[in-house]
């Protein structure tokens, strides 16, 4: 799990149209559905996964039915929430979290940061959905043209006060997609991939809470990437196929061709 993504692999992840037909047959995604219930998405997070996929295509399709934003919903709100998300997004204001997915009050707990980079406090605001509200699905989001991964590609001598705390976390995956050599367009939609793989990987492994959970299979962590000119939320594959349910089940599969 601690192993980083190939610059081969996290381009392969990045370069996907939408829902690849692997994740289409691996998530039971169906083609003409738009709507998944509430309480089953709450209950198991393959579902809120395909509620989230689902809601993005309202949302990108024109058909968006921004369900549970009356003045009725918010006031009802206050008796407690039971969101069956977790999106750790960026704080561009070009990605609105409720409005991209088409979800409504009380469904998604968001914690937001340039970059998504993460520190102590959204590790324990992360902690907090799972042990606390039960929220089992955990998803981070990335977006095309990010100027935190912009800026972390372009290495500022003397970026102004905090801001190289986030230069310096983004700054792995930035150096991965330089490796590739690709145009410069093409280099930061990788740096945003690769910046979100690794974000992936290190809540997989950061104890004590989300990685013994994720390994037992009681939450899901996948990454996503925003394409602002689309409005499609692309899910990259190798945060799917990795997934240790999807891993059983190749195994399973492999053992029955020997």
């Amino acid at each position: 799990m601690k192993k980083l993504l190939s610059i081969t692999l996290i381009m392969s992840a990045f370069y996907v149209s939408a829902q690849t037909p692997q994740m289409e047959k691996l998530l039971n995604l169906e083609k003409d559905v738009y709507v998944v219930d509430r309480d089953s998405a709450y209950a198991n997070p393959y579902t809120g996964l395909k509620k989230l996929i689902y809601g993005n295509k309202r949302f990108y399709q024109n058909n968006a039915v921004n369900p549970r934003q009356s003045e009725a919903e918010l006031r009802n709100a206050k008796s407690g929430q039971t969101p069956f998300a977790t999106i750790i997004g960026c704080s561009d204001s070009r990605v609105p979290n409720e409005i991209i997915f088409d979800q409504g009050v009380g469904d998604l707990f968001i914690t937001r940061t340039a970059g998504q980079v993460m520190a102590e406090a959204s590790y324990g605001t992360i902690e907090y959905a799972q042990a606390v509200l039960n929220t089992k699905l955990i998803v981070v989001l990335g977006h095309q043209s990010c100027g935190a991964v912009d800026a972390a590609m372009k290495l500022p001598e003397n970026p102004p006060g905090h801001v190289v705390t986030l230069i310096n976390a983004i700054k792995p995956a930035t150096l991965k997609a330089k490796q590739a050599n690709l145009s410069d367009e093409e280099e930061l939609d990788l740096a945003v991939s690769a910046n979100v793989i690794e974000q992936v990987n290190l809540l997989r492994n950061l104890e004590p809470i989300l990685s013994r959970k994720f390994e037992s299979g009681e939450i899901v962590i996948v990454g996503a990437v925003y394409n602002i000119e689309s409005g499609k939320v692309e899910f990259l594959e190798e945060t799917i196929t990795s997934l240790p349910k999807f891993k059983a089940l190749a195994m399973e599969t492999e053992n029955l061709k020997k």
